[in-house]
């Protein structure tokens, strides 16, 4: 869409699940999904996200439903590495105080979608934004399990490198995505946002 309306702008864009260093490796921009840290980057944040933890039907009829966060430590789990804190997940206990909880990895991907196709598998529980899992827990193919556990406080940022004077082209970006989001936010809810 933003190609169309602006034709004169010219779009190199990658798809990578990393972290790049904008300054270091001449990016303009990256959207991130994750939890924002300090940083020397300007962050806009374009929308919430959710996290779920969920896992096959058939998995939990074999090891069982955790009732804690701190029962996945002896369950198996399937860790997304682009997760910063790899296999320490983080929740709220019932007070609502954050705690980490370090689960055993039967499998490690690089990839949100990755981790679903291995948590339809039954290969573990795993931790990933809500609209990648929405149609799998939507169809009964996954259970979302500690949903009030887990930690929902993400989101999906814009992140630039501090500039005096932020180029026009990306400023113009910024301003699109921020208008998209909050013209599509009904259709990127659990339920109605599918990839």
């Amino acid at each position: 869409d933003f190609a169309v309306d602006y034709p004169d702008i010219v779009l190199d864009i990658r798809l990578d699940d990393r972290f790049v260093d904008l300054v270091e490796e001449g990016f303009d921009l990256a959207i991130r999904i994750t939890r924002m840290e300090d940083s020397s980057l300007i962050a806009k944040r374009l929308a919430p996200f959710g996290l779920v933890l969920c896992a096959s039907p058939e998995l939990i009829e074999k090891v069982g439903m955790p009732k804690l966060p701190q029962d996945l430590a002896k369950l198996p789990c399937v860790v997304d590495t682009n997760n910063r804190s790899l296999a320490n997940w983080a929740f709220n206990d019932a007070a609502g105080n954050p705690i980490s909880v370090s689960v055993k990895s039967r499998i490690e991907v690089n990839s949100p979608f990755a981790a679903k196709r291995a948590a339809l598998a039954g290969l573990g529980f795993a931790v990933m934004p809500d609209f990648v899992a929405a149609q799998e827990i939507k169809s009964g193919r996954l259970i979302q399990v500690l949903s009030e556990a887990v930690k929902t406080d993400g989101g999906i940022f814009a992140v630039y490198p501090h500039r005096r004077y932020l180029p026009a082209k990306v400023r113009v970006l910024v301003d699109y995505l921020a208008q998209w989001f909050r013209d599509h936010a009904d259709d990127c809810s659990l339920h109605n946002f599918s990839i």
